[in-house]
């Protein structure tokens, strides 16, 4: 498993949706093609590392990102790998470790001081399909009230819109992001969410 695979992949699935995403960008009808451009930018990146630690191939996809595409939605992504290089700097990159790539890719936040007592509704799924349940359950302290307030409301939801558990998973993280609040950066959450997840699922 590398990073380069997988975000080929992601890469590949919003060049499949480029004009589907254009169109949902009312503004300025340019989404999909910034998308592309920017996962086209990091599978590079990472590529140019793939000799180098998971964290540092992650740091300088960020600068790349950072350095060379200008708009709201790379400012996110850029972000986004900057977190995950964290994440990275102590963990392997594995099936059960990709849901940290997606919550951090996502820009899921995670509140300063860990919550004690939640409802349990991201960690479990987390646990079910990215990570380890006793890592989940750690990860699912961290985050607020409010977050998981809005992740479990888009959880339930999506199960009885009849969703699959992963698009319940994607809808609920999505519901605690920033790229939720808008109709084209959700489209594209949910796509970058349900490659990687893929490779979770599958163990490529």
């Amino acid at each position: 498993m590398d990073l380069s695979s997988i975000f080929k992949t992601v890469s590949a699935q919003l060049t499949e949706q480029q004009t589907a995403l254009n169109a949902a960008d009312e503004n300025n009808h340019d989404h999909g093609d910034n998308m592309v451009k920017i996962f086209d930018l990091i599978q590079s990146a990472v590529s140019k590392k793939s000799d180098k630690p998971v964290d540092e191939q992650l740091t300088y996809a960020s600068q790349v990102v950072e350095k060379e595409v200008q708009s709201g939605s790379a400012k996110l992504l850029s972000q986004g790998l900057a977190d995950a290089a964290l994440s990275f700097a102590s963990t392997d990159l594995q099936p059960d470790t990709l849901g940290l790539l997606v919550k951090s890719l996502l820009n899921v936040k995670e509140e300063q001081e860990p919550q004690k007592e939640q409802g349990g509704v991201l960690g479990s799924l987390l646990s079910g399909l990215t990570t380890k349940k006793e890592e989940a359950v750690e990860e699912e302290k961290k985050l607020g009230v409010n977050e998981l307030l809005r992740a479990g409301m888009a959880y339930y939801q999506a199960k009885q819109d009849g969703s699959s558990d992963v698009e319940a998973l994607i809808g609920a993280l999505l519901a605690a992001s920033p790229m939720g609040e808008s109709k084209h950066r959700s489209m594209s959450g949910s796509l970058i969410a349900n490659a990687i997840l893929g490779f979770a699922k599958s163990g490529n």
